[in-house]
């Protein structure tokens, strides 16, 4: 499959309104990759030479510093990484590496930069985007200053449950020393968070998570669309 051939990737607000010549060149410079679990696509201090877009599977991203590791994010389809070092022409600040079987697409950082350059609508998408990501880091950071690790967890397991339909279960979307590492926590402190949270209704199996009170869980979590809404 060629790049020109994605329109999951056309449909991206930050490609929606780009001119198709601005576009059609973007992608005749680009690689679509299928990349195997667990391999390392960037390292942070390596200078962004690519803008990578998940078309399948998932990546993960994450930091290191003296001798710890933390998970900073995951990206699903049809998502981007990591556009702000890609238009300063900087370092990464995080590394990435496949969380499963994924396919890939690398534009070229130089390529960006020429279109944001030369395609107006192009320039405003990024602003947009970039002004989201930045919203979305914020509420992170509030998340993990403002609530316990119980809270976190709750509220975190309501998100992904009114992601998947609100049927009273859910999957975990990852791991649990992933989870653990997105709520700033240790997979100790994970496991004695799920415990703490048993009075609730929350019944552990697995990967399945099942919420037999949501009203109790809902007086406990105190969602804050401030926080966790991601349209705000």
């Amino acid at each position: 499959m060629r790049a020109t051939d994605l329109p999951e990737v056309r449909a991206l607000r930050l490609f929606s309104s780009m001119q198709d010549q601005h576009f059609d060149a973007l992608m005749e410079v680009s690689y679509l990759q299928t990349f195997p679990p667990q391999l390392e696509l960037i390292a942070e201090g390596d200078l962004a030479d690519f803008l990578y877009i998940v078309v399948e599977g998932s990546v993960e991203l994450y930091a290191r510093s003296n001798g710890r590791e933390s998970t900073m994010g995951l990206v699903r389809p049809v998502g981007t990484f990591i556009l702000a070092a890609v238009l300063k022409d900087a370092v990464y600040l995080m590394s990435a590496r496949t969380a499963q079987r994924s396919k890939i697409l690398l534009i070229p950082s130089q390529n960006i930069r020429q279109a944001f350059q030369k395609d107006a609508e192009f320039a405003r998408a990024i602003v947009q985007d970039l002004a989201s990501c930045y919203r979305g880091v914020v509420k992170e950071y509030k998340d993990l200053k403002l609530r316990t690790a119980v809270e976190r967890l709750a509220n975190r397991l309501l998100r992904y449950h009114k992601d998947q339909g609100a049927n009273g279960s859910l999957q975990l979307p990852h791991d649990k020393r992933t989870l653990a590492s997105v709520l700033g926590m240790t997979p100790e402190n994970l496991s004695r968070a799920f415990n703490t949270l048993k009075p609730y209704g929350v019944e552990v199996d697995g990967s399945t998570i099942r919420l037999a009170d949501l009203k109790s869980m809902e007086t406990l979590a105190k969602p804050n669309p401030l926080i966790d809404d991601r349209t705000t």
